[in-house]
């Protein structure tokens, strides 16, 4: 099975840009998007095959997330409940025969930090979540998750130290998350890889130069990692400013 989590930065506008070509030519089992940016209505999708899932966000042109699946799921539930997450639409759970799928676009921490108070709060609810959802069923979260975890996942790690995305909380809180019984599936496969990024700036030249963060993952639970079977980045795929991320499973 292959499951793909890419944030097409506005889904309208990866369309324009060859969204559908990548889409068809990786042939998902299951495709999570991130950051779609519209409205119900805003955009039809003549996806054969496959169930379409929409969360949207009450703010127009802002966040969003969806998935497509060719196998239909035993439930989906959309946001945590919360009134504030959930207008914000950056929650999708779909229940599967054996695993539960969270595809997730985690708020920006903004570049003053101003949010960052409300990120950690955000982090603690998901990490107690998928806590509650692994009782039942091994989880596969995916997303943009909006933080490089260690010093190999960015290019320019000293000069980021505190920036949005790489602040210790952060960071703390992905170890919290990982601590808590959950595996990167990237660094499961490629612990030390160096230059494996899945964002870049819209600046001259700097994904040319592959200036860049990996802040784009399929984490799963520990007892889920029997199941793995590969791991990957497709950064050569364009469209936005990040790129889709793979993982097959058994």
């Amino acid at each position: 099975m292959k499951l793909v989590s890419w944030n097409v930065n506005g889904l309208r506008a990866c369309v324009k840009k060859g969204f559908l070509d990548y889409f068809h030519q990786v042939d998902a089992d299951i495709f999570c998007i991130q950051e779609t940016k519209l409205q119900e209505g805003q955009i039809h999708l003549d996806l054969a095959g496959y169930h379409q899932y929409w969360n949207y966000a009450v703010k127009k042109g802002y966040s969003g997330t969806a998935v497509f699946t060719k196998v239909k799921p035993l439930s989906v539930r959309y946001g945590l409940g919360s009134d504030e997450v959930e207008e914000e639409g950056r929650i999708l759970t779909l229940e599967f025969s054996d695993f539960i799928l969270v595809n997730v676009y985690t708020p920006n921490s903004q570049r003053d930090l101003a949010r960052l108070s409300y990120r950690l709060e955000w982090e603690d609810r998901i990490r107690e979540y998928l806590e509650e959802l692994a009782f039942n069923k091994p989880v596969v979260l995916c997303g943009d998750l909006n933080v490089a975890h260690r010093e190999i996942d960015l290019r320019n790690a000293k000069t980021n130290v505190g920036n949005s995305g790489f602040t210790d909380e952060e960071r703390g809180k992905m170890t919290a998350l990982l601590e808590a019984g959950f595996v990167d599936s990237f660094r499961h496969f490629y612990p030390d890889q160096e230059g494996a990024y899945t964002w870049w700036s819209y600046m001259n030249k700097v994904r040319e130069r592959n200036i860049g963060w990996r802040i784009d993952y399929f984490i799963v639970s520990q007892s889920f990692c029997n199941r793995l079977k590969n791991a990957e980045i497709h950064s050569e795929v364009m469209g936005s400013d990040h790129c889709p991320v793979v993982l097959e499973i058994e």
